[in-house]
């Protein structure tokens, strides 16, 4: 089956996980996507561990890296640029996240990549923007998450301010980019025509703030920290059953009267305190006493079937081992085996992109370091044998 990105092209410069992921995601609907890295390291992730592999692959590289091809590029040299100029002529989309205005020093801004290729699409990554007085900033995502304003509203009411447990200003950076890469690429269908993508990380994280951001802008009022509560929302957070603590979330007046159902106490659906939702934030701090007192009455078990049986979105606390090795989980196919050149048969994360009419795939492991320079400047460029060896032992790959 032909899917729904053969036949495109992404020279992809980027490394660490904002930018592995974007092109990840496009390798996984089809396209070929050329990972372009600096000889002799290449991406930081490959030396981010452990763990590692007993072939010595990073987990972390493993994780953002499949359905690509490596090569490795001197990009200082001379001779390395014009071969990437030969990559570019033969590439849909272009993506990297050096510093800004790293490719514009090069000879590659925008302008002149339309030259080269007209048509190509161009997006950047970084963690400012191109335009701002933070532009010329490093970004990573912890610093970002710090910054962006998620760390004021994640963790329990006191003490230090947490970051999310993944790197989530990364990832979300990358499925923007993601889905503006694949905008383009539609309206270049119709059009002809490239675009140029800026996509940065604290866009990202002030885009994803969603309610948190909007209670402010309507309030005016500073959100605070709930720790697992919800700021408009009651009750939805987690509560401690008799053996274990699992995650309830009521969110709206007649799932509440189910709950009340449940738990024998209806008189508390039509209690002028707690019959709203309304009411029941307004009453929170008397309203969270009453449910704990309930809930550590029973084991978790007992109030999620309980929950499960009356349509009341609950859940489980998993560990990660846990909701890897979960029934639904894996029925849904996200976990995938593929055979890796030096690891064996090595178990990924599948895609969420679930398309069943025309389902990602997931064909290629991750790549070993250069693993595919000779066959890309060959093929694509029509380099011979001994003019890839005479390169190489000169440093460009």
């Amino acid at each position: 089956m032909t899917q729904l990105l053969d036949g495109v092209r992404i020279i992809d410069l980027t490394r660490v996980l904002a930018g592995p992921y974007c092109t990840m995601m496009l390798g996984d609907l089809g396209a070929d996507v050329i990972k372009v890295e600096a000889p002799g390291q290449g991406d930081d992730t490959r030396h981010w561990g452990p763990p590692f592999t007993a072939g010595g692959e990073s987990a972390y590289f493993l994780c953002v890296n499949r359905n690509k091809r490596s090569m490795t590029l001197n990009l200082k040299s001379a001779k390395g640029k014009e071969i990437l100029e030969g990559l570019i002529k033969e590439g849909d989309v272009l993506i990297e996240n050096f510093k800004v205005g790293t490719l514009e020093k090069w000879g590659f801004s925008y302008e002149e990549l339309q030259r080269v290729r007209p048509g190509i699409i161009y997006a950047t990554i970084t963690g400012y923007g191109y335009t701002g007085p933070y532009s010329n900033r490093a970004g990573y995502d912890f610093p970002i998450q710090a910054q962006g304003g998620i760390m004021s509203v994640t963790g329990p009411s006191e003490g230090e301010p947490y970051k999310v447990g993944v790197a989530i200003a990364d990832i979300t950076a990358g499925l923007f980019a993601c889905n503006a890469i694949l905008a383009a690429l539609f309206k270049r269908e119709r059009t002809g025509d490239g675009q140029r993508i800026d996509v940065s990380l604290l866009d990202s994280q002030v885009a994803w703030l969603a309610n948190v951001a909007s209670n402010y802008l309507i309030s005016g009022e500073e959100p605070v920290r709930f720790g697992n509560a919800h700021p408009n929302i009651v009750p939805y957070q987690v509560f401690k059953a008799q053996d274990t603590y699992f995650a309830l979330a009521v969110g709206n007046d007649l799932q509440w009267t189910k709950l009340c159902e449940i738990i024998d106490h209806t008189e508390w659906a039509i209690d002028i305190h707690f019959a709203t939702n309304a009411s029941r934030v307004k009453h929170r701090e008397i309203l969270i006493p009453l449910l704990e007192q309930v809930f550590m009455g029973k084991e978790a078990h007992h109030w999620l079937d309980r929950c499960y049986a009356v349509d009341i979105p609950a859940a489980p606390i998993n560990t990660v081992s846990n909701i890897l090795n979960d029934l639904h989980v894996r029925s849904r196919g996200m976990l995938v085996d593929i055979e890796h050149p030096t690891a064996g048969l090595t178990t990924l994360v599948g895609s969420p992109l679930n398309i069943p009419t025309n389902p990602p795939t997931i064909s290629k492991a991750p790549p070993l370091l250069g693993q595919h320079t000779r066959e890309i400047v060959q093929d694509m460029l029509g380099y011979s044998d001994d003019q890839v060896d005479a390169m190489s032992s000169e440093g460009i790959f």
